[in-house]
């Protein structure tokens, strides 16, 4: 029976009813992924080949262009009569073809997604982590960017083929599928470099899941035995701690990776053996990246001058430092009952402490390391210096004993 308010409303084909459908899906999508979807439907409906602007300009002036129709002859004119008109008036239509609805499912899916692994693409990462990162500033929430790549995954293609290399950049995605929450998102973002946002996550539990996930990939990829000691080197960023920016996360997340990357790691060496904390460090737990390279640039400090402890004897060496005062950097000291110190500065000799309770330490202790962006790092020091700290507490230099 009709409605009141419309005398004569239409009886939509399914074609129009499609269409219908497929207007309200494009209202939920953002603009880059709908533009991308777009240009494959008009592919599809006219056989035409249009840019993705164009695509998203034709689609705007269909909706424009029924809007004009139905005020003009006072009822409501289906979509599929406004594309045709705006379509034959651009000359890029004569017969129109219209698709089922898996179809545009599957070009929705596909604006998305990443064809080989499955993951979201970059065009979605991008438009993501935008929207993710206005709901961190908004609720005052942390927002965790971890981007990873394969560590000599060319060597791979090079000895055994693309193929061969497509098969560990799918392992690759199905680990860091299996590992996420369901808040969290992976995304391949470029040939054999992957990322995760991780909404409500700090330094810490990030750094915790991409260790993990290190570990899995190691695991998973050992059947092949390739003769090439691959891993999944990771870098990461967290708001509000790293920056407030989608460009600045992006960009100190990628120099922590190339950081680990870089670090030193011999050619043949696995990265839990051979991502060395310090050169004069013991044991260190698995996966450990290096520490930062010491910079030149900064200033040497108190303790410039760090003897390195050496069987019975101590030789003193000048060791550049890295200032961490204005960071959360602490170590966890003794066995059982553990001790907290701060780690004011670092270098390759050594390391100073600042507490409150040096008598505590001894002249020669172990300690835990926690330093921003490395996982913990296992040592033992030897103390060779005592002066005053901050506050009134007392800071101790210490070196590692080999």
């Amino acid at each position: 029976m009709p409605h009141s308010g419309e005398p004569n409303p239409p009886r939509w084909s399914a074609e129009d009813a499609f269409l219908e459908l497929l207007t309200d899906t494009l209202e939920s999508m953002e603009r880059p992924p709908r533009g991308q979807f777009l240009q494959r439907f008009f592919r599809s409906i006219a056989h035409v080949e249009l840019s993705e602007t164009q695509a998203l300009d034709f689609w705007e002036q269909s909706q424009a262009r029924r809007r004009e129709l139905s005020e003009s002859l006072g009822k409501r004119v289906a979509l599929q009569a406004a594309l045709v008109d705006v379509l034959a008036s651009a000359n890029l239509i004569r017969l129109p073809i219209l698709i089922e609805y898996e179809e545009l499912r599957k070009l929705q899916i596909n604006a998305a997604t990443d064809p080989l692994t499955g993951l979201y693409n970059r065009r979605f990462f991008d438009d993501y982590f935008e929207k993710e990162l206005n709901r961190s500033i908004r609720y005052s929430h942390r927002l965790a960017l971890v981007v990873f790549d394969l560590h000599r995954f060319k060597e791979v293609n090079d000895r055994y083929g693309h193929p061969q290399g497509d098969v560990l950049l799918r392992i690759a995605a199905a680990t860091l599928r299996k590992s996420l929450r369901t808040s969290d998102y992976a995304f391949r973002i470029g040939g054999d470099e992957f990322a995760l946002l991780l909404p409500q996550s700090d330094t810490e539990q990030a750094t915790v899941l991409s260790r993990r996930l290190r570990a899995a990939y190691e695991t998973a990829i050992e059947p092949s035995k390739l003769g090439i000691r691959l891993a999944l080197d990771y870098g990461l960023a967290v708001y509000p701690d790293d920056g407030e920016l989608q460009e600045v996360l992006i960009r100190v997340a990628d120099e922590r990776l190339y950081q680990l990357k870089n670090g030193g790691r011999p050619p043949d060496a696995s990265p839990a053996a051979s991502a060395t904390a310090v050169p004069a460090a013991p044991e260190k737990m698995k996966d450990s990246p290096p520490p930062p390279k010491p910079a030149t640039e900064l200033p040497a400090g108190d303790l410039s001058q760090v003897p390195v402890a050496k069987d019975q004897g101590a030789e003193r060496r000048r060791w550049e430092r890295v200032s961490l005062a204005s960071t959360h950097a602490y170590a966890l000291i003794g066995e059982g009952v553990e001790r907290t110190a701060r780690v004011i500065d670092l270098g390759y000799g050594g390391v100073a402490l600042e507490t409150s309770e040096p008598e505590e330490l001894g002249d020669a202790f172990n300690a835990v390391l926690h330093v921003p962006i490395l996982p913990p790092v296992r040592v033992n020091l030897r103390r060779v210096y005592r002066g005053h700290g901050s506050s009134g507490a007392v800071r101790i230099g210490c070196s590692f004993v080999t």
